[in-house]
């Protein structure tokens, strides 16, 4: 069942630890849920509507926390590259036993699943993507108004519930997700985590390699999307070679909360078939 979670801890390169979470079979075929970036962000906060299907689906479910999220360590005074979330994810999946995945990325993770998927060719068997990241110039995304309330807001002594709400409010569409629990679940983690997770991130801009991805990929994208900008569904259109893409309308970042049975149903359709 998914509430049977264990969680375990890896060290790192750089002396980091990463905390990896599973759920369903050991033997199935793994499925790694990267969560994206944010205040209070966490593997099992961002997939928790997701998580029984994929167990139920026969998966072996995988829910890491990135450096700077969930229980992860938070170092500061550290530039957080796109090369960090990607290596020390990549580190502790390895010292895990998983061989090779598909990959689930929402936003940030879905910039972390773009590199590791050419970094990692070998690693990678499918991506499904929800409004993937790093596939623009870092000062476009933080042009977008979601990213930029994000910044401005995030840290700080004024920094509390109230902020938190609004914050993940801009993740949606449909103020109805966000829950109390969902709140203060996230809270907890934003008050450990340095400003420098959001001001000092450093992400380059993939689009010239996507046409190095082979496999097959399959994309999510709200209309509503406040993050990332629609034309990066193009991007991919124009450069895979094995590539698919639904939108929702009335629906902004987080597609597999918003629409979750919807998104279970057709990432299982995509992945069994």
């Amino acid at each position: 069942m998914a509430n049977d979670i264990i969680s375990k801890t890896y060290r790192v390169s750089g002396d980091h630890d990463i905390v990896v979470a599973e759920a369903g079979s050991g033997s199935g075929p793994a499925v790694v849920f990267i969560h994206g970036s944010g205040p209070g962000a966490s593997g099992q906060s961002n997939f928790r509507q997701n998580v029984q299907a994929f167990v139920d689906g026969g998966f072996r479910v995988i829910l890491p926390d990135l450096i700077g999220y969930g229980a992860s360590s938070k170092p500061e005074g550290i530039d957080y590259t796109l090369d960090l979330f990607t290596d020390t994810l990549y580190e502790a999946l390895v010292a895990h036993g998983i061989e090779k995945a598909t990959l689930i990325g929402n936003s940030l993770g879905g910039g972390i699943a773009l590199q590791m998927a050419m970094d990692h060719p070998e690693f990678v068997d499918r991506l499904i993507l929800m409004a993937p990241g790093c596939i623009h110039e870092r000062e476009e995304y933080f042009k977008m108004p979601g990213i930029a309330g994000m910044v401005s807001s995030f840290g700080g002594p004024d920094f509390n519930e109230e902020e938190q709400r609004r914050l993940i409010a801009n993740l949606v569409y449909d103020p109805v997700h966000v829950t109390d629990a969902l709140v203060k679940e996230r809270f907890a983690v934003a008050r450990t985590q340095p400003k420098d997770v959001i001001v000092r991130m450093r992400t380059p801009n993939l689009a010239p390699r996507l046409g190095e991805l082979k496999m097959p990929i399959l994309l999510f994208w709200g209309y509503n999307e406040r993050f990332m900008p629609l034309e990066g569904i193009g991007l991919f259109f124009e450069a895979c070679p094995d590539v698919r893409c639904m939108t929702f309308n009335k629906v902004g970042h987080w597609v597999q909360v918003e629409r979750a049975d919807e998104f279970n149903r057709h990432s299982l359709e995509f992945l069994h078939g």
